[in-house]
């Protein structure tokens, strides 16, 4: 599919051309080439102090979750004012967000996880293809959760308990026997965790992960909850769900027997520091940039390191955009008056994304 334009960084829901394939070609480019294209994204040695961008052209990339785009607009915004000339947002999954990166095809994304995306970030080239520097949200949590009515009366704190035929069947909405939980599009890592888990907890006979739009999954979810069924299924934050299902009053999160997690993160210890074990660690996210285009653009490089906003702010913009307030123009309105609740913070990003370019 070919991209096409909206509005500037209007999100565009059309797939980056041959990213695995151009990724391999990559990996195998000469010393003359990776040169000519480092040279093509250097700055504008004519450009002004304030301006050290002016020129170079930048290319952001993010999930398919609108929710997301307010960070990658944030930063969007910030570029702009240092004189970047940056294009529309490209919308694909975060495999292909990540071969794209790495490649050059775009230029930044700012919905990296760490650790939940680790394989994806090794897979695409690592520390030889990306900069990734600074913490742009930190504490990112991830986890199983129930109604708490159900919970309470069946006493359920476990994942493992749906080991229990009986026990899953609670939660059975399709009538095959088996629990229904509310999973990960097809292509997010998390949905590899979610299967992962299913197989290591013995689950995989009375659970079935449930997987298609996400958006559309949690809404049919929310509404058998609102109708009093019982409901299992996975979640994330910053996200509004958690705003609408609170945990605590309306959910409870679920623990695991035990850390089981994929691919690099295997071994990894999922507890809490305050002793609970809900099967993800923390995560934090990231600004992830071509390595490339970081080097031969200091002030850009700089600033992708310093920004940094609450989880808080990110869930209260998405809460606003489950409320109604969802179009493009909303959410430009939204960076615009989190700009303008923070002008020390967004200067300072700016004057020290300056400064690196002197």
């Amino acid at each position: 599919m070919t991209a096409h334009t909206r509005t500037a960084h209007a999100p565009c829901a059309c797939p980056l051309p041959h990213a695995g394939t151009r990724l391999l070609a990559a990996l195998a480019l000469t010393a003359a080439t990776a040169l000519a294209s480092a040279t093509a994204f250097a700055q504008n040695p004519a450009a002004s102090p304030d301006q050290p961008g002016a020129g170079v052209r930048v290319t952001p990339v993010q999930n398919t979750i609108a929710e997301e785009t307010f960070q990658t607009l944030l930063v969007s915004r910030a570029l702009t004012k240092l004189g970047y000339d940056v294009q529309p947002i490209q919308e694909i999954e975060p495999s292909a967000q990540h071969l794209a990166v790495a490649n050059g095809d775009a230029t930044f994304m700012a919905d990296h996880w760490t650790p939940l995306q680790d394989d994806l970030y090794k897979n695409a080239g690592g520390p030889a293809r990306f900069y990734r520097e600074g913490v742009y949200s930190p504490g990112a949590l991830q986890g199983y959760a129930i109604d708490r009515k159900t919970a309470e009366r069946y006493g359920i704190t476990n994942l493992a308990q749906l080991k229990d035929p009986q026990i899953a069947r609670l939660f059975d909405s399709n009538g095959d026997g088996r629990a229904d939980l509310t999973g990960c599009n097809p292509g997010w890592f998390c949905a590899e965790v979610v299967r992962h888990h299913l197989k290591a907890y013995g689950l995989e006979g009375t659970v079935e992960q449930r997987q298609g739009s996400y958006a559309a999954l949690i809404a049919d979810t929310i509404n058998r909850f609102q109708q009093g069924e019982p409901i299992l299924y996975y979640a994330w934050t910053p996200y509004w769900v958690s705003s609408v299902l609170k945990p605590g009053v309306d959910v409870v999160w679920l623990e695991v027997p035990f850390s089981a997690m994929p691919g690099a993160q295997q071994g990894t210890d999922t507890r809490l520091p305050n002793g609970k074990n809900y099967g993800f660690t923390a995560n934090n996210q990231h600004i992830l940039a071509n390595k490339a285009f970081a080097q031969a653009n200091p002030a850009a490089a700089r600033l992708f390191a310093v920004m940094r906003i609450p989880a808080a702010d990110i869930n209260a913009q998405n809460l606003r955009m489950r409320n109604g307030e969802s179009s493009q123009r909303d959410i430009e309105r939204h960076v615009d008056l989190w700009i303008q609740a923070h002008p020390k913070t967004f200067d300072g990003w700016l004057q020290s994304a300056r400064e690196a370019a002197r």
